[in-house]
C-alpha cells in the first residue's frame, strides 16, 4: 500500500526527456513513476505532463466517438422514423455531454484509472429489434446504467478479467481484431464501388498498408492514426473522391424536456413502467457484452505497457462504474450513445506509451471543438479517412496483440475455441463458454485450473455463461432459435 508521500511524488521523480537516450524510454519512465489519485483531483505537472504523443489518441478518439455515435443514433433514428437533422442534433449534444462531463471531468481529472467512456459498437445490430419489442431508449440507458453500476462496485468486472487466461484473451483479441479488419475493408470495397471507383480503395488501403508496416519496422506505430488516415483521405481526393462539407456551426437544444417530449427530440415522452420490462433483456446483453472489450483493452495497456507501470493501468470496475454513470445522466438529458469502454482511446494510447488523463483532456477539448464547428465532424466521417483511422488504430493492433499472446499449443487451444464460437454466435458466447471450458479443465492448461478455488473454476463461469445465454435467448440472438421474448 503507497503511503501519501509516495503517490504524490510524481513532479519530484520527474525527469526531462534529455536526460534518457531514446524517446520510448522516456515515455516509460513517465508511466512507471506515475500514481493517479483514484477519485481525487489530479493536476496537470503535479500527478501528469502533457506530451505531444497525446495527440494521437485524443485525434483517434475523436474520429471514433464521431463515427459511433452517428451509427448509434442512426439506427435509432432509422427505428422511430426519426428525420437526419435529429441525428445531427443528437451527435453534437452526445459529444458535449461526453467531453465536459465525463471525459474531462472522469479520466482527466478524477479518476484516470477509468478509461473514457465510449461507445457500445456491438449493441447496434440489437437496437432494431429493441424498438421493435416496444422498447424505449430511455427505459434502455437507465437500465444498462443500474445493472452496470450493480457489476462495476461489486468488483465483478475485474474478477471477469481475473478468470479469463491467455488463450481466452488472446483468441478474443484475434477474433475481434480479424472480424473487425474484414468488415472494414469491406464497407470501404462497398463505398468505392458505389461511387464507380473500385481501384480508389485498393490504392488507398495498399498505401496506408504499407506505411503501416515501415512505421511499424522503425517503431512508430503509434503515430498511424493521424498519418495513415490523412494520407488515405489526400490520395482518395486526388484520384477523384467526391467530398464536401455540410454539416454548419452551432450548438444543439441543451433541454432534457425537448429532448423527451412528445412532439419534440425522440418524439416519445417519458417511459411506462412495462417499458422498462421489456428492456430488462437487452440491457443484461449490452452490459454482458461489456466483459470482452475491458478485457480486451486491459490486455492491450499491459501488453505495451512497461512491467513496472501498474498504477497507470486502467481499472476495469472504475471504468465500469464511470461508464454506468455516463450512461444514465447521458440518457436523462436526452442522448442517445451507449457507453462502453472507449478503444478507439485506449489502443492508440497504449501503442503510443502513453496514460490516460492528459490525452483525456485534449479528447475532451476536441470533441468541444468538432461538435460547435461542425464541419470536422464531416471529415471524420469521410470514408477513407474512417476506414483507414479504424483499421490501423483499431483492428490491426487487437489482431497483432492477439497472436502475441498465444504463445503454445494449449493456449492456441483455448483460442481456437474462442474463436470457433465467437463465430458461431457472437463474442460474448465464444467468452463465456470458452472461459468456463479453460477454467474447468477442460481445454487449456490443466495446472491453472487445479489451481483454482471451485468458485472461480466452476460455479462463477457457469453462472456467466447461464446468464449470457439466457439474455441471448430471449432477444432471438442463438441461431435457430426463436426469441423467448
Amino acid at each position: 500500500m503507497k503511503t501519501t508521500d509516495e503517490e504524490t511524488n510524481y513532479s519530484q521523480l520527474h525527469r526531462p526527456a534529455s536526460d534518457f537516450s531514446t524517446r520510448s524510454e522516456y515515455l516509460e519512465h513517465e508511466l512507471e513513476i506515475m500514481s493517479p489519485r483514484r477519485w481525487r483531483i489530479n493536476l496537470p505537472l503535479r500527478d501528469y505532463r502533457f506530451e505531444w504523443e497525446d495527440l494521437v489518441p485524443a485525434t483517434a478518439a475523436t474520429i471514433g466517438k464521431i463515427v459511433m455515435v452517428t451509427a448509434i443514433v442512426s439506427v435509432f433514428a432509422q427505428s422511430l422514423g426519426l428525420p437526419a437533422d435529429f441525428i445531427v442534433e443528437n451527435v453534437r449534444f452526445e459529444m458535449l455531454i461526453a467531453a465536459v462531463l465525463f471525459v474531462f471531468l472522469f479520466s482527466g481529472l478524477f479518476n484516470p484509472r477509468a478509461n473514457l467512456a465510449g461507445t457500445h459498437g456491438p449493441m447496434i445490430p440489437m437496437i432494431p429489434l429493441l424498438v421493435a419489442a416496444g422498447g424505449h431508449p430511455l427505459a434502455f440507458g437507465i437500465m444498462v446504467g443500474i445493472l452496470g453500476l450493480i457489476l462495476g462496485l461489486s468488483k465483478g468486472g475485474s474478477k471477469m478479467v481475473d478468470l479469463a487466461g491467455d488463450g481466452v484473451k488472446g483468441g478474443l483479441l484475434v477474433y475481434l481484431g480479424g472480424v473487425g479488419l474484414i468488415s472494414q475493408v469491406n464497407a470501404f470495397k462497398t463505398w468505392a464501388d458505389s461511387i464507380d471507383m473500385s481501384i480508389l480503395a485498393l490504392t488507398t488501403l495498399l498505401i496506408s498498408f504499407l506505411i503501416y508496416a515501415y512505421l511499424a519496422r522503425v517503431k512508430l506505430r503509434w503515430i498511424a492514426i493521424p498519418l495513415c488516415s490523412g494520407v488515405a483521405g489526400l490520395a482518395a481526393w486526388a484520384l477523384g473522391a467526391p467530398f464536401e462539407f455540410s454539416t454548419k456551426m452551432g450548438l444543439p437544444n441543451m433541454n432534457p424536456a425537448y429532448w423527451w417530449g412528445v412532439n419534440s427530440g425522440w418524439q416519445l415522452g417519458l417511459p411506462q413502467f412495462e417499458q422498462f420490462i421489456t428492456v430488462f433483456p437487452f440491457a443484461v446483453l449490452a452490459v454482458a457484452m461489456w466483459s470482452p472489450d475491458f478485457i480486451g483493452h486491459r490486455v492491450f495497456q499491459e501488453l505495451h505497457y512497461p512491467q513496472k507501470a501498474r498504477d497507470v493501468l486502467m481499472d476495469v470496475d472504475d471504468t465500469m462504474t464511470v461508464a454506468s454513470t455516463r450512461q444514465i445522466l447521458g440518457t436523462l438529458l436526452g442522448g442517445g450513445n451507449l457507453a462502453s469502454s472507449w478503444g478507439t482511446y485506449i489502443i492508440p494510447a497504449s501503442i503510443a506509451k502513453r496514460p490516460i488523463p492528459a490525452g483525456a483532456v485534449l479528447t475532451a477539448f476536441f470533441c468541444v471543438l468538432c461538435a460547435l464547428l461542425g464541419f470536422p465532424m464531416d471529415l471524420a466521417m469521410w470514408e477513407p479517412v474512417l476506414r483507414v483511422a479504424l483499421i490501423v488504430g483499431v483492428f490491426m493492433p487487437l489482431l497483432e496483440t492477439g497472436m502475441e499472446m498465444i504463445k503454445d499449443t494449449k493456449t492456441a487451444q483455448s483460442a481456437g475455441a474462442v474463436i470457433f464460437a465467437s463465430a458461431l454466435v457472437n463474442p460474448v458466447f465464444g467468452w463465456s463458454l470458452t472461459m468456463l471450458l479453460d477454467n474447468s479443465g477442460m481445454l487449456g492448461k490443466c495446472e491453472r485450473s487445479d489451481n483454482l478455488p471451485a468458485s472461480d473454476r466452476w460455479i462463477i463461469p457457469l453462472v456467466t455463461f447461464l446468464i449470457c445465454t439466457l439474455a441471448m435467448a430471449s432477444v432471438g440472438m442463438l441461431p435457430g432459435i426463436p426469441a423467448l421474448l
